[in-house]
């Protein structure tokens, strides 16, 4: 379970909603947690998937955390996994994987 930095971004990121099963759909959903990646998005109503990363809380201003996705992708790579090819891992499809150290 990811802490958030305040309630008012914890009861916004991923919203459930009983109108929408998909959180791209739903007009009231305004921010997108990737758990993967460790990134927040405002949500773009375009029909898509797509998310404006952002680096600092709507809400109470705090510096969010830094990207891991880079990293993610790293450590996919020195394992020897493809993430366009190859299966991904279970540990790597949310955050799990951070609490692993990082390999050389």
């Amino acid at each position: 379970m990811t802490h958030h930095c305040c309630e008012a971004m914890s009861s916004r990121v991923n919203p459930r909603c009983d109108r929408h099963e998909d959180l791209f759909a739903c007009p009231d959903a305004l921010i997108h947690f990737s758990a993967r990646f460790q990134e927040y998005g405002l949500i773009v109503h375009d029909g898509g998937t797509s998310s404006i990363t952002i680096g600092f809380c709507p809400w109470c201003g705090r510096r969010l955390p830094a990207s891991q996705r880079d990293r993610w992708f790293d450590e996919l790579e020195q394992r020897g996994v493809d993430p366009w090819e190859d299966e991904i891992p279970a540990e790597f499809q949310d955050g799990r994987w951070l609490s692993a150290p990082p390999r050389d």
